[in-house]
């Protein structure tokens, strides 16, 4: 189905990842004691093998030219992907600090979860929460993660065709 295929996908939030989640781990204790941030994509449950429909965070989106330091990251907003496969965000606290600050509330805007990770950045060292800063369950899926080569596989006549159901759709 490819990325386009996926674009529109169900709206259930199944979970995320566990190389998606260990990538994100990775990368927060790799930028300590600076905070990580990304933003989360999916892919459709199908497309990763499962027998059900929903959707499987499976990307870690970082914005070029975000800023960060001990307390705080800053994403330039006009960098900030804005797609339909945009799931939430994830950062780090290297605080350990596993609950959302009033700064992290005035973030979270759309998107199904965002995911604090704190340090010492171990399996169990991150929370997911919905857009209003409320605890909410995300299940670690052991499924195999897209090749990241693929989200760039795709041509003008597909963009065209996207475009275009997007327009029929909004009609």
């Amino acid at each position: 189905m490819g990325l386009f295929g996926s674009l529109f996908r169900s709206s259930e939030l199944l979970g995320i990842a566990r190389e998606t989640l260990d990538f994100a781990l990775e990368a927060s204790e790799d930028t300590h004691p600076n905070e990580y941030m990304g933003f989360l994509r999916g892919t459709d449950a199908r497309e990763l093998g499962l027998d059900r429909d929903g959707t499987v965070i499976t990307d870690v989106v970082v914005v070029p030219g975000t800023e960060s330091n001990s307390v705080s990251a800053t994403v330039k907003t006009s960098m900030k992907p804005n797609d339909v496969q945009s799931l939430g965000s994830v950062h780090s606290h290297p605080n350990g600090v596993l609950r959302p600050s009033d700064a992290d509330l005035r973030t979270f805007g759309s998107g199904e979860a965002h995911i604090i990770i704190g340090a010492p950045y171990g399996r169990d060292d991150w929370k997911a929460f919905d857009s209003h800063g409320e605890p909410r369950d995300l299940d670690v899926i052991d499924v195999p993660v897209p090749d990241a080569q693929d989200f760039f596989d795709f041509t003008q006549m597909d963009i065209d065709d996207e475009l275009r159901r997007d327009d029929d759709r909004r009609r």
